[in-house]
Parts: C-alpha cells; sequence; structure tokens
C-alpha cells in the first residue's frame, strides 16, 4: 500500500512540475509573439518573416520547458521533453481550432509541431545532462 501511496505522490509531482515547464513555455511564447508583434508594427520588419520566427519562439520555449522539466526528473529527457513539446502543440491546435472555425492542419503546421516535439526532446537531452 505504502507504494502505491508513493507512487501516487510521484505521479502528482511529476504532473504539477509537467504543467509548470508548459505554462513557462507558453508564457515565453507569449512574450516573444509580443515582442515580435511590437517590432512588426513600429518598424520597417517585412510581414514576411513572422511564420519562421514564431516557429523559431515557439521552439526555444519549447525547449527551456524541456530543459525544465527534465532537470528534475534527471531521467528519460527525451521523453519528458518531447511530450511538454507535443503537449505545447496539441493545445495551440485546440485554441486555434476554437478561435478559428476554419483552422486546417496543412504542411506548415506539420513543421511547426515536428519543431515542437524536437525542441522539447533537445531541451530534455540538455537537463538530464545539467
Amino acid at each position: 500500500m505504502e507504494n502505491l501511496e508513493s507512487s501516487s505522490g510521484e505521479g502528482i509531482q511529476y504532473f504539477k512540475l509537467f504543467i509548470k515547464s508548459l505554462f513557462v513555455s507558453l508564457l515565453l511564447s507569449l512574450v516573444g509573439i509580443f515582442i515580435l508583434s511590437l517590432l512588426v508594427s513600429l518598424t520597417s520588419l517585412k510581414e514576411s518573416v513572422i511564420g519562421p520566427v514564431v516557429i523559431f519562439i515557439s521552439t526555444i520555449s519549447i525547449l527551456i520547458g524541456g530543459l525544465m522539466i527534465a532537470q528534475k526528473t534527471k531521467k528519460k529527457g527525451i521523453l519528458h521533453g518531447a511530450l511538454v513539446g507535443l503537449s505545447y502543440m496539441l493545445l495551440l491546435y485546440v485554441i486555434s481550432s476554437l478561435t478559428n472555425m476554419h483552422f486546417i492542419l496543412e504542411f506548415n503546421s506539420i513543421i511547426m509541431i515536428l519543431f515542437g516535439i524536437l525542441g522539447g526532446a533537445i531541451g530534455g537531452i540538455f537537463g538530464v545532462n545539467t
């Protein structure tokens, strides 16, 4: 019975850590995209750079989230980081679908999902090894 309780306690701790890592990733992305929007509106920065820069901002944000969770778990960093990346992308997809009824999954969306998972996995690798 004690193993079940400690396992359950570890599961709750992991869930809290996972949510915190996901929240930090989302918050960093929001800040980065807000700064990008200011740059686009206040400078002569072309709108054609928005897509690649948003992917970059999201990937770095997810990498940091993956790094956070892996630093605490100290094991299976690739898996934990990739899960943060996948969850981030799924949450983004759900929010986009709810706010834009004509949202479709296209090639650029798939690239962004892959970069998110890869960014989280790389963050997980760094996190386990620091």
